[in-house]
């Protein structure tokens, strides 16, 4: 059976949705961006496959679009939908087609621009009403429209998680961001996007003034439910953003980054959402036959800064193994686009530190989780 190997790495900077430097640019612009850089200097007849996680945009394919803006007239292309890992996703099927020996070159991401989304309706009693797609049924302890409870609040009772933990954890989120960006950390990942409002080449959602002070003065969003610690500022931002990775056979002896060692999706109760990543982490490790104490590096979505939290609680992670350049607190959390986008940022980081293994993971809304293993190759 074939390896699996990345080949390039590569994502835009990441905005803020709404009012950042990406609101008027589409989600079709950013794939065809990635795509496009990600296909430089490949023969596009060489080019099986664009798979992308998308998620909001309201059906057709946005990878085919980017394959055909692209020139990769030959290339069918693939939408991924597993919500917050659809780009997770995406790259995990790329790897599959390629070690099953279907495929032997293929790009693989996600795309998401909450700034430009269409809005849907749904029609309801013969009335037409602004429509959401849920993740799961309704439930009381699981509401499908606020993941503040269904992912951020169950997540820290279960496992005990206090407002300050997660004040802190979003700090650190912040401090770690800004000090990558400062020291050129996201350099070579980062692939910079003409926009309406001018060249953009660094994320811009990471706040440098924030403090425990300014984290603690922030309301709960549900002050009616007793001890809700949950606030704008211990969660993810909303945001736009891109990533596209070239998985490839070794076989064709291209110069490889890394190699896609194992991955694993689970289901959970949708109540215990921001758990997922501590079932699906062990399950990937254990494909791999490693442990925990094997990896180097965690990229863990902070979602909520409650569920990174218990996830490096309940698996007994070292913090300072993970999210070492931010996360969603702080670089922000461009849904179909961030698992992927954690996957760059954890290849080059680990590139620069001289490789190693490194782990992804996240949890998706309706009670999904899903994880991939990296073995990062030296430069």
């Amino acid at each position: 059976m074939p390896e699996a190997v990345l080949v390039s790495a590569l994502r835009t900077p990441v905005g803020t949705a709404g009012k950042g430097t990406l609101r008027d640019t589409t989600a079709f612009d950013l794939a065809h961006h990635v795509v496009a850089a990600a296909a430089e200097g490949l023969d596009p007849d060489q080019v099986d496959d664009v798979v992308l996680g998308e998620g909001l945009y309201g059906g057709g394919v946005l990878a085919r679009h980017a394959a055909l803006t692209a020139g990769l007239t030959s290339v069918a292309g693939q939408a991924q939908n597993r919500h917050c890992a659809a780009g997770l996703a995406a790259v995990q099927s790329a790897a599959a087609n390629v070690r099953a020996g279907m495929d032997e070159l293929v790009i693989a991401g996600g795309v998401n621009s909450a700034s430009t989304a269409p809005r849907q309706q749904f029609r309801v009693d013969g009335e037409w009403v602004d429509w959401f797609p849920p993740t799961h049924p309704d439930r009381p302890d699981a509401p499908n429209r606020d993941m503040s409870i269904t992912v951020g609040w169950n997540a820290a009772v279960k496992a005990g998680v206090t407002r300050e933990e997660m004040d802190a954890w979003a700090l650190r989120s912040h401090r770690n961001a800004v000090r990558a960006i400062d020291e050129g950390r996201f350099h070579d990942e980062i692939v910079p996007i003409e926009t309406p409002h001018g060249t953009f080449s660094v994320d811009e959602h990471p706040r440098r003034d924030t403090s425990m002070e300014k984290l603690a003065a922030l309301k709960p969003l549900h002050p009616e439910i007793e001890g809700f610690s949950i606030t704008a500022g211990n969660a993810c931002g909303g945001n736009d953003g891109a990533a596209a990775l070239t998985v490839a056979t070794d076989r064709l002896g291209l110069p490889a980054l890394a190699t896609v060692r194992a991955w694993a999706s689970v289901g959970v109760d949708p109540a215990e959402t921001g758990l997922a990543p501590v079932k699906a982490i062990p399950k990937a490790l254990a494909r791999a036959g490693l442990s925990t104490q094997d990896v180097d590096l965690f990229e863990i979505n902070e979602a909520f800064a409650a569920m990174c939290v218990a996830t490096v609680r309940l698996l007994d992670l070292d913090p300072e193994r993970v999210n070492v350049n931010g996360s969603g607190c702080s670089l922000g959390h461009p849904v179909a686009a961030t698992g992927a986008r954690m996957l760059v940022t954890l290849v080059h980081e680990l590139r620069r530190r001289g490789g190693g293994t490194g782990v992804a993971a996240m949890c998706a809304g309706g009670g999904m989780g899903s994880a991939v293993v990296l073995d990062v190759h030296a430069p």
